[in-house]
């Protein structure tokens, strides 16, 4: 079957061309084009974050929350809880023993990722790319993370934990 010269080529056909050297080029115009709509895009996306983040700050921990009795966790154990606020955010209670209790955020400061304490090495654990926080301190000793965790203060009252914000 022969091409007449003459013949129209339908709409459809000039946009999906079956060919499959006219279906991969790409000129370098629209390719161009392209490249300026995606940075174009990526542009307005970081600009709504910023905008979003000024607009909307994130409001700080404000008195004490009751977090469970003294006796649910053991000694050299921890125990997970959120904080419900501008967001949720998840919480590390560690009974490090002889009294002293430490809270921490569970995010680890590198990419996130959920820590967890253990008793064994008695340091804080970042499974994903094997990061280690001090258990007392929440300072960096191992790992990419790049600060240490941030840390809230435990109260110990009438058998109580409660944590609140930390006192500089």
């Amino acid at each position: 079957m022969s091409k007449d010269p003459n013949q129209e080529i339908p709409k459809w056909k000039q946009d999906f061309p079956i060919e499959q050297k006219e279906a991969t080029h790409v000129s370098r115009r629209e390719f161009a084009k392209f490249l300026t709509l995606l940075s174009g895009a990526l542009a307005v996306g970081n600009t709504a974050i910023v905008v979003k983040s000024l607009a909307f700050p994130e409001k700080p921990l404000i008195g004490e929350h009751p977090i469970c009795l003294e006796s649910q966790v053991a000694e050299g154990e921890s125990f997970q809880f959120e904080i419900e606020g501008s967001k949720t955010i998840p919480y590390l209670l560690i009974n490090l023993g002889e009294g002293e209790w430490r809270a921490f955020e569970q995010k680890c400061t590198h990419l996130s990722c959920a820590v967890k304490y253990r008793h064994d090495i008695g340091q804080i654990e970042c499974p994903c790319h094997k990061g280690y926080f001090n258990a007392r301190t929440g300072d960096v000793i191992q790992g990419p993370p790049p600060r240490p965790l941030p840390q809230l203060e435990v109260v110990i009252r009438e058998g109580q934990v409660f944590v609140k914000a930390q006192t500089v």
